[in-house]
Parts: structure tokens; C-alpha cells; sequence
């Protein structure tokens, strides 16, 4: 089942936010979580629920509850002080969104762009799953707005692909990414290594095949098995191996050389892109601090220094906005010091996005010493930002604590 919300303050009815600063001048986007998946993968512990699991709500209301939430926001931050401000990304993410009418993505799109305004240019994604898109559902995507499309592609391997119960077929991967191409929509492929019983050479097939279908961005993470979840189980009753560390590092290693070889950049510690431009600009907003409301089940928001969630049910959830109440089930305000860690802890994940001059004076101190042991890139160190070296990514949790303790 899904992981627990945190544990933090409860959220107001009217959903009305703390007085904070103004947030005028920072970047605004909006994330739509849509939680509908058709089957329940085995690692996966995200708010997502199949049809059997959906008591009290139907899916095929789901647009019409998130355009009301849609309207509740707006009136929220106006009546909280929050100034207006045209959207710059949007993501819909789950779950599976496109297993929503084409057109039910749509509407919720054009509920954002009327009320608070798209900006030329921006950029709105949707993930998808290769067996959830055809030609005539892209076409409609396109038309309505959307500039990208982010496939689960997870493995071109079909016995890793049923360890991480995965029910696309890979050959179909291919064709939908030219189909998304054809209607001039940039492709991502997210990537899962590490998965139990998967070799390096079963990795390589995945980057290989990848790399076939020439996207304009790719990300790869390492699989971690969350306790709560069917894989969870399955490991801890000894019926799959653990993920092996080494194996994992040497997988990551890989990784970055063949993409590199292919002419695709890092850009974040698991993110590739043929270019800035293609890298993927609503995420960077995540790392970067910005502001976004969350909208849908279990979705989180951060705006003007407050962050909140929403109730993760969609039955609880539909309640909540048929309402006109605030579908937050707990939320908290950030304080200095934790606006720093988190600054630091998702900046320096981001090639050159951490500047020096933002670290306390005891953690510059210590970027010498990871500059000699060959975590953080000298030469950007000197133009006064953090660049972790490949073996800093490898280690950047590391990086992180010692630029925090």
C-alpha cells in the first residue's frame, strides 16, 4: 500500500495560508497527481490505486475534482496575499495519468491555464506508460497544450520487467516515442536499475535500447525497496535478493558513460539531457526551491514558505473539494534553518545550481577536503559553485552531510 503521510500540523478547512513573504518573484508551477494504475507494481509505494481499490469514488469524476481544487487554489493564495502569477511547468504525474481520457487531462490543463494563466513557452509534461498512449490520444495531448511526455520504460528486459511487475511489452516502446515525436512532443524515458536478479549486462541492454529510440531525455534511478510493498516482502522473506550496492554503483558508472558517450549531459544526480533545454524543467523547480500547489490525492504543495498534502484517498479527496474545504491533510511552516538544509540537500544534486557563498563558513571550509578526495570539481569550486565529480554523485548523500554537519 502506499507510504503514510507525514506527521505534522493540521491544515485549516479554508485552507488559507500563513502571511510570508510575498513569493512574487519566484516561478510558479503546478503539479496535477492523478493515483490510477492498472495493476499495483511490486516496488512501488506511491498514492496510486487500482480499480478495485477505489470504494466510494469513481475515476471517471477525477477531472471534474481537480478543476475544483483548481479553483479553490486560486481563490486560497488571493485571499492569503499570495500575488498572482502565470504558471511556468506543469506536471501530471501518478499513478498512471494517461490512463484518464486524453481529453480529461486536457480540461484539467486548460482550468489551470484559465485560471492563473500559462506562460508562452512553458513547459507541461505527463507520464505515461507505453501500453497507455496511441496516436489519437497524443494527438489530442498536443493539441491541448502539452509539450511532453515522460514514459515508464523502466527495463527493455522482460525477466526484469516481471520482477518489477511491469505488464508493457518493451517492443512497444519504440513506437510510441516516435508517435510522441511525430506529433512534436519532446520524450523522456525514466529507467529503473538495481532491480533483484538484473546484471550489468541486462542494464546495458536497457540503456542500449534506449538509447535507440534517441529521446531527449532519459532518467535513471536506483531501485530501493520500501518497506510496506510486495518487493518489501518478497525480500525480507528471502525470495528476492536484496539490491547490491557495488552492483548498483557500477550500474550508475555505466549509465553515465554510455549517455555521455551518446552526447546526453547530467544535469541532476539522475538526469540526462541532449541539451539544457531539454532537461526537464518542472523537476529543476523542485530542486531549485520554487513555489507549486499540488493538486489531487496524496499531492504535496509548497508555496510562499508553507507546505501541506493532500488527503491520499480519492473518495476522501472528492469529499473534501465537493466541499469547498481545503483537501490538505497536514501541512507545516518552514523555518530558516530547514529552508537551509533542504536548499543545500537538493541544490547540490544539481550540476552548478549550489553556490558557495551559500554554505556557512564551517562548510566552505570542508569544500577543500571534497575537492581533494575527489567528490566536488575543483575548477567549478573556483568559479564559486558546487559540481559534484561522478564519484560526488556516487556519494552525494555523503557530500551532503559533511556540508551540513
Amino acid at each position: 500500500m502506499p507510504s503514510a503521510l507525514p506527521i505534522a500540523d493540521p491544515a485549516p478547512a479554508d485552507g488559507l495560508l500563513s502571511p510570508a513573504a510575498s513569493a512574487g518573484d519566484v516561478p510558479f508551477g503546478v503539479y496535477v497527481h492523478v493515483p490510477f494504475c492498472r495493476v499495483r507494481c511490486g516496488y512501488c509505494d506511491f498514492n496510486t490505486y487500482t480499480a478495485s481499490e477505489l470504494r466510494g469514488v469513481r475515476r471517471d469524476d477525477y477531472a471534474g475534482h481537480a478543476v475544483q481544487e483548481i479553483r479553490f487554489a486560486a481563490d486560497v493564495l488571493a485571499r492569503s496575499g499570495v500575488p498572482r502569477r502565470p504558471v511556468s511547468t506543469v506536471f501530471f504525474g501518478g499513478g498512471t495519468p494517461t490512463m484518464l481520457p486524453a481529453s480529461d487531462l486536457v480540461m484539467i490543463l486548460r482550468a489551470i491555464d484559465d485560471t492563473w494563466g500559462i506562460l508562452p513557452g512553458a513547459e507541461v509534461t505527463t507520464e505515461a506508460n507505453p501500453d497507455s498512449v496511441d496516436e489519437s490520444s497524443l494527438a489530442t495531448l498536443r493539441a491541448g497544450g502539452f509539450t511532453r511526455v515522460s514514459y515508464g520504460m523502466q527495463s527493455a528486459v522482460p525477466h526484469v520487467l516481471a520482477t518489477l511487475d511491469r505488464t508493457h511489452d518493451p517492443e512497444r516502446v519504440p513506437l510510441v516515442v516516435d508517435a510522441a515525436k511525430q506529433q512534436g512532443l519532446d520524450v523522456s524515458l525514466d529507467l529503473i536499475y538495481s532491480t533483484p536478479g538484473e546484471s550489468l549486462d541486462d542494464w546495458r541492454t536497457s540503456l542500449d535500447a534506449a538509447l535507440a529510440c534517441a529521446p531527449d531525455h532519459v532518467s535513471a534511478y536506483s531501485l530501493i525497496v520500501e518497506d510496506g510493498t510486495a518487493m518489501g516482502r518478497m525480500v525480507a522473506r528471502g525470495e528476492l535478493p536484496a539490491p547490491d550496492d557495488d552492483l548498483a554503483a557500477d550500474m550508475y558508472e555505466l549509465a553515465d558513460q554510455v549517455l555521455g558517450d551518446a552526447g546526453y549531459s547530467w544535469y541532476e544526480v539522475s538526469n540526462w539531457s541532449r541539451g539544457d533545454h531539454h532537461a526537464s524543467r518542472h523537476n529543476l523547480s523542485y530542486w531549485k526551491g520554487h513555489d507549486w500547489w499540488g493538486v489531487g490525492p496524496g499531492a504535496h504543495s509548497a508555496v510562499a514558505g508553507t507546505r501541506w498534502w493532500n488527503v491520499k484517498h480519492p473518495a476522501a479527496y472528492a469529499n473534501r473539494v465537493l466541499q469547498g474545504e481545503s483537501p490538505a491533510a497536514g501541512r507545516e511552516t518552514l523555518d530558516d534553518e530547514t529552508r537551509y538544509v533542504e536548499r543545500v540537500l537538493l541544490a547540490a544534486r544539481v550540476r552548478g545550481e549550489l553556490a558557495t557563498s551559500e554554505l556557512g563558513q564551517e562548510a566552505r571550509g570542508r569544500v577543500a577536503g571534497l575537492i581533494a578526495r575527489g567528490l566536488v570539481d575543483g575548477s567549478a569550486a573556483v568559479r564559486g559553485r558546487i559540481e559534484l565529480t561522478l564519484r560526488g554523485r556516487l556519494l552525494a548523500d555523503a557530500v551532503v552531510r559533511e556540508l551540513l554537519d
